[in-house]
């Protein structure tokens, strides 16, 4: 349980608030690359931690996240026409470069030098893993540059997608750290669970997890435990970066496999405090290409079934589109789509969730380590220094799902796949 104070430091993410601070120290994703998909091609309007800002890929094919209201007369700059290296405000014709700068007032005697004084808040942006990621913080403390390990895999083997869930992002957050939740709310009802796929078989046959963090410098890596008797535990590891990433293993192999495997992610970034853009990753680390995949990443996004806007027509303003008889006879849910799924218990919470009320239990272990992580980072920033996840060191880990003896530890057996730079 928090206090009031504490949930509302860890919720708020505005210009000038604590967690807002912090978030401002980490590359962000701002929007995917794909949505300035040709130089010169429209604006896009991007809104993070409460910053309303537009994006434009210029001319060069240059990328720019800037504020978007024009600095004269405060029009939006998504009406803006974006033509030869910069976009014009068409109000009056001051146009401006990626970077921000004014470069033409068209409405202006051709003598003065008032547009050589004029600069919109410009953030600096870095294009990697089909995401454009911008850095909101102070640039003598600019933090390497996010390369995961699907970001460096070629587009065959990885794919990125992204929803508007209606919640704040550390609900949001907490909802993916859960791991509980996967023997119940992502679940067919029996007999239908016994005859799914192995996995999935596991966790109903031990449906409460024994958790374990362990600590590393970029968050933390955690494990559920699931005994199943005389055929060992079954073990899902996965890796929290901060400060709202989540990697969790997307297939199960065996103790003596190496695995050409899938490994799933998310990133809970913040629009304001009521509202979360999820980026849902999935990529394969070996030589297979995701193409086996291609029929279930379509099916997942038409579950979402996304508006232009990226929110789901399956939302909170029609009830997820629950259907009680589904719910009745086969699915925990009764709601289609495992995102769709998470989606509707996180946004049911309310935009921003009371977490005086809240009685946390054994199952919960990485929801309080995140917690605990976000406000040392909070106090580590105000002291001046760097917060955890800000350095290389999570370049290559990975998140990996198996069946090992009761008596091997995770930590000794998984460490080459978790952390395969380090072996």
């Amino acid at each position: 349980m928090l206090t009031q104070d504490e949930n509302d430091v860890l919720c708020r993410v505005g210009p000038g608030t604590r967690m807002g601070n912090l978030l401002r120290r980490y590359w962000i994703p701002a929007l995917l690359s794909t949505d300035l998909p040709a130089p010169d091609c429209p604006p896009v309007r991007v809104k993070l931690l409460g910053e309303r800002l537009v994006a434009i890929r210029d001319t060069s094919s240059r990328i720019g996240v800037l504020d978007e209201f024009c600095a004269h007369r405060g029009a939006s700059l998504f009406l803006g026409r974006n033509e030869e290296h910069g976009l014009r405000c068409v109000y009056h014709g001051w146009k401006y470069n990626t970077e921000g700068y004014c470069v033409d007032m068209a409405c202006e005697p051709p003598e003065t030098d008032f547009k050589d004084k004029i600069r919109l808040k410009a953030y600096p942006v870095v294009e990697m893993g089909g995401i454009v990621w911008t850095y909101m913080g102070p640039q003598e403390r600019t933090p390497s540059l996010p390369k995961f390990e699907w970001t460096l895999r070629p587009e065959s083997h990885r794919h990125v997608l992204k929803t508007w869930q209606e919640c704040n992002w550390l609900q949001a957050l907490e909802g993916g750290l859960d791991t509980a939740h996967i023997s119940f709310l992502h679940q067919g009802l029996p007999p239908a669970a016994r005859s799914s796929a192995r996995a999935k078989q596991y966790r109903v046959r031990s449906p409460a997890p024994k958790i374990e963090v362990e600590l590393r410098d970029y968050g933390f890596c955690y494990a559920g435990i699931r005994p199943l008797g005389d055929d060992g535990n079954y073990v899902r590891a996965y890796q929290y970066v901060m400060p709202f990433h989540k990697y969790h293993p997307d297939q199960i192999g065996r103790q003596d496999e190496i695995k050409d495997t899938r490994v799933s992610g998310h990133a809970w970034v913040p629009m304001d405090d009521e509202n979360t853009m999820v980026y849902n990753i999935t990529y394969r680390f070996g030589d297979k290409p995701l193409k086996d995949d291609e029929e279930r990443m379509r099916d997942s996004e038409r579950v979402g079934e996304l508006t232009g806007e990226f929110r789901k027509v399956r939302n909170k303003g029609n009830d997820w589109l629950i259907n009680r008889e589904v719910q009745r006879t086969d699915a925990y849910t009764g709601i289609e789509g495992i995102y769709t799924q998470d989606q509707a218990v996180q946004e049911s919470m309310g935009p921003i969730v009371d977490r005086t009320r809240e009685h946390l239990g054994t199952i919960d272990k990485a929801i309080v380590a995140a917690r605990l992580q976000l406000l040392r980072a909070l106090r580590t920033v105000e002291s001046g220094g760097d917060p955890p996840g800000t350095s290389a060191s999570y370049y290559f880990i990975r998140a990996i799902e198996k069946v090992l003896p009761c008596d091997v530890r995770w930590q000794e057996a998984l460490k080459d796949e978790l952390y395969p730079s380090e072996g």
